[in-house]
């Protein structure tokens, strides 16, 4: 079965790119405490209501490794577009009521419940905005990462599946690549750059339209 981009979190998610994306040169800043850059962290994605990024994704596990690449649009409450340029035309689309998965060269199209994401895909939730980091992490800890941190800890309520959740994250609180371990050895990466915060998303950027041909048909979550 295929795997879509769950490989949440968050967010979904994540270097230098939300700096990189701003135009914005960014002021040079004393090293934070743990609980600083969890402020500073919660701080900057609270404010964002969109969101775009180019993403990498690494998957390695059940013997094999991965690695897809495309764009990423993000929209509160609960939207997101994946559209994939490695591999070619593999979209994965999510209108905050239901969420549509397709690979090039398939008959069907997926259809899920969106509610039946919101554990598989928590991690996103960072880049969404809608969390304190120090609430969904479990013995949080801080670690210096060259000119970055490492913020790493357990995901409330995902402990049997995740082990760990790592961020390497600014010290302005900017997250530049996501990476989680789950229960059985799987590890998942994501590496953001070209952010551009707060575009404007009109809402057909949400809406899936199958190609021509395709059936659109209820699904299992993917994996």
């Amino acid at each position: 079965m295929t795997r879509f981009p769950h490989r949440w979190v968050l967010l979904l998610l994540f270097g230098g790119l939300f700096a990189a994306g701003s135009g914005v040169a960014q002021p040079t800043l004393t090293a934070p405490s743990l609980a600083e850059l969890a402020k500073r962290l919660d701080a900057h994605y609270n404010h964002l209501h969109s969101l775009s990024v180019q993403f990498s994704e690494t998957y390695r596990g059940m013997g094999m490794e991965r690695t897809e690449r495309g764009a990423l649009l993000l929209a509160k409450p609960g939207r997101m577009r994946w559209s994939y340029t490695q591999p070619a035309g593999k979209l994965f689309v999510m209108d905050g009521k239901s969420a549509y998965s397709y690979t090039p060269g398939d008959a069907q199209a997926q259809r899920y419940p969106a509610k039946q994401l919101d554990d598989f895909r928590s991690p996103l939730r960072f880049l969404l905005g809608h969390t304190q980091i120090q609430k969904e992490l479990l013995h949080l800890t801080m670690t210096p990462d060259g000119p970055d941190f490492r913020l790493s800890g357990a995901p409330r309520g995902m402990e049997q599946r995740v082990s760990t959740v790592e961020l390497t994250v600014t010290a302005e609180g900017i997250i530049e690549a996501m990476r989680w371990k789950e229960t059985d050895g799987a590890t998942t990466e994501f590496r953001l750059t070209d952010e551009r915060p707060n575009p404007h998303l009109g809402p057909q950027t949400f809406v899936f339209q199958p190609p021509k041909g395709v059936v659109v048909v209820n699904g299992l979550a993917p994996i």
